[in-house]
């Protein structure tokens, strides 16, 4: 059987963040990191929850790779401040913060499930609609995705507004994030009709509108399209699953502290050519969707690697690990401890080629 499962009520466009007065809660806790304080941007999503009255704590301990040490101390203050809401304000390190605090605050107090709302500010992880979360085991440096439905927001708010002032290199790496989203679902061995349709949209959000955001942050069309193509990237992945470059970027991620983004931004087109023979269809689709020649399954699915690394060089993105500051013996001791780490990745589970360890080692070393 294939099944599709939504269940975030989205709440998108002009005044969307008055969503938050329509929310039945008496006690929001409140997710964030120190920039949203500092930014003023908390206090555009608190100044809601005062006019309808809602009584409100601010944890704003978020960090990026939020860790397991994080999420048991931030999960001690919601369950001391019987909040009935949690609401995420932030990146994906914010919303995965505030999805963990809500899965084990429901385990420890089983009697109350409270409301999790996710208000996503950059656009890239698609987190605000996912059955996924993605916290840093620091001892055995390694990201943990987790995966249960109960990780799934309830709603989402998608205000553009939030995303006007990230950084561009910030804005390149979580929009290259979108489209490995995307294409990664797209190919997924459990894709189906209903993943595809988002993932496609998502797809050509990004290859339309990513460079623009880039290059003019106040470009609100193109924030507005990436914003939207993030969370219907979400919305297929969290049907269908990932592949490969996810799960290599978790590795390379927990390792060597690289940004997420980044490094899905660097492997995504080695590991298309590794996929080529299973998914090259999918990928000559794909070509197609983002405007290249296509004519035959082996010139879509060259050409779509060459689009990936020219729009990874228009954004600034260095085409190897080796550009990205870390050291080489380094990171040739790590090569098995991170091939082990990415085989045993929930996301390697959906990609169209099942790996060796070898294979992933070599794509390593590939990529350095």
């Amino acid at each position: 059987m294939t099944q599709f499962y939504g269940k975030t009520k989205i709440c998108y466009g002009p005044y969307a963040l008055e969503t938050l007065e329509s929310f039945p809660a008496s006690h929001a806790f409140v997710v964030t990191d120190p920039f949203m304080v500092k930014s003023g941007f908390a206090d555009q999503a608190v100044s809601h929850l005062k006019r309808k009255g809602i009584g409100f704590s601010i944890f704003s301990g978020v960090e990026p790779d939020p860790t397991l040490q994080a999420v048991v101390e931030a999960t001690g203050h919601f369950l001391r401040s019987k909040a009935d809401m949690i609401l995420a304000l932030g990146g994906g390190s914010a919303i995965d913060m505030a999805k963990a605090i809500s899965y084990f605050g429901h385990k420890a107090a089983r009697d109350r499930k409270a409301m999790l709302v996710a208000i996503p500010t950059t656009s890239g992880t698609g987190s605000e609609v996912t059955s996924i979360a993605v916290i840093t085991d620091k001892v055995n440096a390694v990201k943990i995705p987790l995966n249960d439905e109960l990780l799934i927001p309830d709603a989402a708010i998608l205000d553009a507004r939030f995303t006007r002032t990230v950084p561009p290199h910030v804005t390149a790496s979580t929009g290259m994030d979108v489209l490995t989203h995307a294409v990664e679902a797209y190919t997924s061995r459990h894709s189906n009709v209903f993943t595809a349709i988002y993932a496609e949209r998502a797809i050509r959000n990004v290859f339309t509108y990513l460079h623009r955001a880039y290059k003019q942050g106040d470009d609100m069309v193109a924030r507005d399209n990436m914003l939207i193509g993030s969370c219907m990237a979400g919305l297929a992945f969290t049907n269908s699953g990932l592949g490969i470059t996810h799960s290599m970027a978790h590795s390379l991620g927990g390792q060597f502290h690289i940004p997420h983004g980044l490094a899905n931004a660097v492997l995504l087109p080695i590991v298309i050519d590794f996929n080529s023979f299973d998914a090259g269809v999918k990928y000559r689709e794909i070509a197609e969707m983002a405007g290249l020649p296509a004519a035959t399954v082996e010139e879509g699915t060259r050409n779509l690697v060459a689009a990936v690394r020219d729009l990874n060089a228009s954004l600034g993105i260095p085409a190897r690990v080796r550009e990205l500051k870390v050291d080489e013996g380094e990171y040739r001791r790590n090569l098995d401890a991170m091939a082990t780490n990415a085989l045993e990745d929930i996301c390697t589970q959906s990609n169209p080629r099942m790996p060796s360890h070898d294979d992933i080692v070599s794509l390593f070393e590939r990529v350095w």
